[in-house]
């Protein structure tokens, strides 16, 4: 990690809450509201996220698994993203989310007609909208979390 954490201070709450209050505050309340207020399916939701997270590098996102009431993707899962391509444990809209969370990550300006075809297909607009601001979030925060060395210091939550 290259922010020096004080004694006894959670690395998240003390760089995202005390050292920027009025910017972390912000970017922590657009995070919290792509699982809140997410109207995607758990498994398509998923798929983009953990993609992001296997691009970023962030352990502490690899390691998270989203919970809805319960709910959430079986073990295997993340090696099914890793082969969105081939994976049998996808549906259309799913793998076209992995695809898409991979292209918005590392070829942005190779989204093209053709791509938009089939996403449009299977995706409303408000559906797009919404995915890409979640595939924002991540790839930003995964990002920010990874460089600075707090995704390692990261702990999950307990149930």
């Amino acid at each position: 990690m290259i922010i020096d954490i004080p004694e006894g201070q959670e690395p998240i709450g003390y760089v995202w809450g005390d050292m920027v209050p009025g910017i972390g505050m912000a970017a922590a309340n657009f995070s919290l509201s792509v699982y809140a207020h997410t109207t995607l399916g758990l498994r398509e939701f998923e798929a983009a996220r953990l993609r992001i997270a296997q691009i970023n590098g962030c352990q502490f996102c690899l390691d998270w698994r989203t919970d809805r009431d319960g709910e959430k993707v079986e073990e295997s899962f993340a090696d099914s993203v890793t082969e969105w391509r081939t994976s049998g444990a996808f549906d259309d809209r799913t793998r076209l989310a992995a695809e898409y969370a991979e292209r918005y990550a590392l070829d942005h300006h190779g989204l093209d007609e053709e791509f938009w075809s089939r996403m449009t297909a299977l995706y409303s607009q408000v559906e797009i909208v919404e995915l890409s601001m979640s595939i924002g979030s991540w790839l930003a925060f995964g990002r920010l979390n990874h460089v600075l060395g707090l995704d390692t210091a990261c702990v999950l939550p307990t149930a």
